[in-house]
């Protein structure tokens, strides 16, 4: 079974710039990804544009 090639990512907060979570993306998709997810510094839940995981 061939195996998939995928990257580590880190999700980082819009409103206050921290990096949060991480995530596998594959290598073929080139767009950035964007989710709503929950902040623990803001308390709320934002959205989490994709950044480098180093």
């Amino acid at each position: 079974m061939a195996k998939v090639k995928r990257n580590i990512i880190a999700l980082k907060c819009e409103v206050c710039s921290n990096k949060n979570y991480t995530m596998y993306k594959t290598k073929n998709v080139k767009e950035k990804i964007v989710k709503s997810k929950f902040c623990s510094f803001c308390k709320k839940h934002t959205d989490h544009k994709e950044t480098k995981a180093n």
